[in-house]
């Protein structure tokens, strides 16, 4: 399989190291508009490869937005990450990014397809919902070609907090230990952790965990990225890059996995034109099918509330759209 990888920033270039660590890409091309940037990176990662005894191959390109041939070397791509985009600074909501990140992908995604015209996308570019809304309607691929990743990001950081919450009250647990699913927009105010379907080895939450303790983790969920971008002074880079990255190799293994995904939506939980997280599975076929969960009264009207929530930042997308 080959893989190209948009954007040879923090989280370009771990999805470009955890695609290779992974061993199941025979090549993973880094595709950035410095020069000598997506270069130093792809040579750094394949420097790692005897130590890590993997076979990938990583190349760096640049592509300069006026160069016409600058994706040929992307050119049979199976599928595409894009993360190119301005990150988040501290204060700053995903949404804000919505001005100048539309023409990016908008222009990458085009310029990628030119040479990968049987490719999917996954969008990691914020506003992650908007972004994707975007690449499926600019490029009008059938929806199960157009993914968003921060379902699954978004789920692993629930699980953390969850685990924390858990042994804190007396039940040792890791990440590894908690299944937990969290859908609905990639958004500070309106992402919707499930608390009705998180488990510990099969052991509902709620029979572990006060109401207070679980409120709590909702909210360290919800504010998971903006607490990691003012600790850091950016986006968070390690968790988004391996999440794609595990979503490209359900793909490539036609693993027929269970990952909360950004998609389009049409008439499922009674929505239609828009793409939002919701529970999918995803194999050789990208989407292959979208798992309609029951939601109970609370998690139904957040989950409405996130979807009025990205209709609205669809409708700022403008000129973009056209």
């Amino acid at each position: 399989m080959k893989v190209t990888v948009v954007g040879a920033g923090n989280v370009g270039a771990t999805v470009a190291n955890v695609l290779a660590t992974k061993k199941f890409c025979s090549e993973v091309v880094l595709v950035d508009i410095k020069e000598g940037v997506p270069q130093g990176k792809a040579m750094d990662i394949m420097q790692t490869a005897h130590m890590l005894n993997f076979d990938t191959t990583v190349t760096g390109v640049t592509a300069l937005p006026n160069d016409p041939e600058g994706y040929a070397p992307t050119a049979g791509s199976d599928v595409v990450v894009v993360t190119s985009g301005m990150p988040r600074k501290p204060g700053m909501s995903r949404e804000d990014l919505i001005g100048v990140n539309a023409k990016i992908v908008k222009s990458v995604v085009d310029q990628a397809l030119k040479y990968s015209p049987n490719a999917y996308f996954i969008i990691i570019s914020n506003p992650m919902d908007a972004m994707t809304f975007l690449t499926l309607k600019d490029t009008k691929l059938p929806r199960n070609r157009i993914l968003g990743q921060g379902g699954m990001l978004d789920s692993s950081r629930f699980r953390y907090f969850l685990a924390q919450a858990l042994t804190k009250a007396g039940y040792p647990a890791t990440p590894a230990d908690v299944d937990g699913m969290v859908i609905g927009g990639h958004s500070d105010k309106t992402m919707v952790p499930l608390v009705s379907y998180a488990t510990l080895r099969g052991i509902p939450v709620t029979q572990l965990l006060s109401k207070e303790a679980l409120d709590d983790v909702v909210a360290q969920t919800k504010v998971g990225g903006a607490t990691l971008t003012k600790l850091l002074g950016t986006s968070a880079w390690i968790a988004p890059g391996a999440a794609a990255a595990t979503m490209v190799e359900a793909i490539a293994l036609d693993a027929k996995k269970l990952i909360p995904c950004c998609v389009y939506l049409d008439g499922e939980f009674g929505e239609k034109d828009l793409c939002i997280g919701v529970p999918c599975i995803l194999g050789k076929n990208g989407l292959e099918k979208i798992v309609e969960i029951k939601l109970d009264g609370e998690e139904k009207a957040k989950f409405e509330e996130s979807v009025q929530a990205a209709r609205n930042t669809n409708a700022k997308l403008g000129d973009a759209l056209k």
